[in-house]
């Protein structure tokens, strides 16, 4: 197994507490879908080059409004993806297996008005990847990886864990690199259309972590998988806490596995802030980064003592 055990037992941990919430209340479940779909779309957009904010993506998606100073080319991609969010949706609720066909409409609803003319269709050129050492496949092999790619969705979804399905997949889709424009956000999509068709909530890769999520690609790309693996399972995590926090009545939650910020949680362990930080950044502790703020809960403090 390539994501690390314990990881893997805290994200099954908590969807199995979010699945004894369910069913969830539809004004609620409306909310964080509308929440996610917004910083899903912000941090997709913007690990791609994207000046939009936050609060211009929402004023996009939800007023339909252009941004004064901003290219329109940056207004249509928020808009496209909040439409291939809600196509990724409709799969979901649908019970759709992923396949290469549904790669290819996912990305032409990411590049319609922007690039018809290239949107839902392989590149027909080579192309390199600004800041990376990977060199994609020339075009001429696109068409025949795709296949072989196809024969894996339907080879590997029962061997593998659905969370390493999703990662895998995600990773296997920008290392082939199959369409010239939007493949990183046309792979997050696929991965989440994995992850939601199995009960997970939508995983959303941070901007604030896209040093981090390069390196663990370039890592990849040189075989290594298991990094980028865990990184992905750490997203997912912290989508679970996000969710749990929104849906799980407070009384259920044990206060030793509520989450706080680090700086809360300093005043009562042995150790400053700023150590526990690097702790968490390490993924020495159980931790996840709220609203730009890394936070912690007393039991995984607690753990790490009682494992030195």
């Amino acid at each position: 197994m390539m994501i690390d055990e314990k990881l893997y037992q805290r994200i099954l941990e908590k969807k199995e507490r979010l699945d004894r919430c369910r069913p969830i209340s539809s004004a609620i479940l409306q909310r964080l879908k509308e929440r996610i779909a917004i910083e899903w779309t912000y941090n997709s957009n913007a690990i791609e080059g994207s000046s939009l904010t936050l609060k211009e993506t929402q004023l996009a998606i939800e007023e339909g409004l252009t941004i004064r100073g901003k290219p329109l080319r940056e207004h249509l991609e928020a808009v496209n993806h909040k439409e291939a969010i809600d196509y990724v949706e409709e799969l979901v609720e649908g019970k759709q297996l992923p396949s290469t066909k549904l790669v290819c409409e996912i990305h032409r609803l990411v590049l319609t008005k922007i690039d018809d003319e290239n949107a839902g269709r392989y590149r027909n050129v080579n192309v390199r990847i600004t800041g990376s050492t990977h060199l994609p496949p020339d075009s001429r092999k696109v068409p025949r990886l795709m296949q072989e790619f196809n024969r894996w969705f339907k080879s590997e979804a029962k061997k593998l864990n659905p969370v390493e399905y999703a990662a895998l997949a995600h990773f296997k889709l920008v290392d082939i690199h199959p369409f010239v424009d939007g493949n990183g956000r046309t792979a997050r999509l696929l991965m989440n259309l994995i992850l939601m068709g199995e009960g997970f909530p939508p995983t959303v890769i941070l901007n604030s972590e896209r040093g981090k999520y390069y390196d663990v690609l370039e890592t990849g790309h040189r075989q290594n998988y298991k990094p980028f693996v865990n990184f992905v399972a750490r997203s997912l995590e912290r989508s679970l806490v996000v969710w749990l926090q929104a849906i799980e009545p407070a009384r259920k939650r044990k206060n030793e596995r509520e989450f706080v910020p680090l700086r809360e949680l300093a005043g009562k362990t042995p150790y400053s802030q700023e150590y526990l930080g690097l702790l968490a950044r390490r993924g020495k502790i159980e931790a996840v980064k709220l609203d730009r703020i890394w936070h912690s809960t007393p039991k995984a403090v607690q753990d790490y003592i009682d494992s030195l």
